[in-house]
């Protein structure tokens, strides 16, 4: 502190010496009852002033003031509700979307939670609150109010595992909306594919995926996601395509599972046909 105020004293000495000199100047002044005196002495105690204001301003700025750290926190702890309201906003946000998505469905959802994610390179898995208890069998789909996340693969009393589209064993028919061509989607470990779609079939980016009326697996139409890149393969006569779901499947909190009953029979083909 001494140091800081020596290193003050020096760099300012030639002010601090004016002020100095004024105040001696101005002592001599005040003692003087000459009119000329008089006049001079009232001129330099207003510009005294006006500058010694203009430097408490200035010195101010650098006191140690409790109602600005008091602001300070006032501004932290709003910053905080904000940001607490603007989650609570996204959060209502999302839930209008899914009971919009609830009221115009034709098949019965069911709500779920989704309370653990077990996610490896290869198999995307997550674990929902609940499980037969509520009426939920293996095979049911499970989508989010954007679109097809994954599938019921396992099942207990109040708990379900659902194996989701980032899952190398799940396979899904489907159909590219604008052309209606069949295909399949899968999961190599990095995207979701849709492999051997003939280069003869006018693909662009960006068409719409969704899935297939011939699918026993999933019902017809469910929106999956958006072309987003083709490439043909070394002979050059298919194209493989690249596809990003609509749904946020990483992000994925509260879903919905479509109760409809498979058809064990036909899904167990379907499956071993799409191995």
């Amino acid at each position: 502190m001494l140091k800081f105020l020596k290193r003050i004293l020096f760099q300012f000495k030639e002010y601090f010496l004016l002020v100095v000199l004024l105040v001696i100047s101005l002592s001599l002044l005040s003692t003087n009852e000459k009119q000329q005196s008089k006049h001079l002495n009232s001129f330099a105690l207003q510009n005294f002033s006006f500058f010694s204001d203009a430097i408490n301003s200035m010195t101010s700025i650098f006191r140690k003031d409790i109602s600005y750290a008091k602001l300070k926190e006032e501004n932290a702890e709003l910053m905080l509700e904000v940001n607490l309201l603007r989650k609570f906003s996204l959060e209502n946000e999302k839930l209008r979307s899914l009971i919009g998505l609830k009221d115009s469905s034709k098949f019965p959802l069911i709500p779920v939670k989704v309370v653990s994610k077990l996610v490896t390179k290869i198999q995307g898995n997550f674990i929902i609150n609940k499980g037969t208890g509520n009426g939920i069998i293996k095979g049911m789909p499970v989508i989010s109010e954007k679109g097809l996340v994954g599938m019921i693969m396992e099942t207990t009393e109040d708990c379900s595992v659902v194996r989701t589209l980032y899952n190398s064993n799940l396979n899904v028919a489907v159909t590219i909306q604008r052309e209606n061509v069949d295909g399949v989607l899968s999961f190599d470990g990095k995207d979701l594919i849709i492999k051997n779609i003939p280069t003869s079939q006018d693909i662009q980016v960006g068409d719409r995926v969704e899935t297939s009326d011939f699918s026993s697996l999933f019902p017809a139409y469910v929106p999956i996601g958006e072309i987003i890149l083709k490439k043909t393969n070394d002979v050059g006569l298919l194209y493989n395509l690249t596809v990003r779901p609509f749904a946020d499947i990483p992000g994925a909190n509260v879903l919905f599972v479509i109760k409809i009953v498979p058809s064990k029979e036909i899904n167990h083909l379907e499956m071993n046909l799409m191995k």
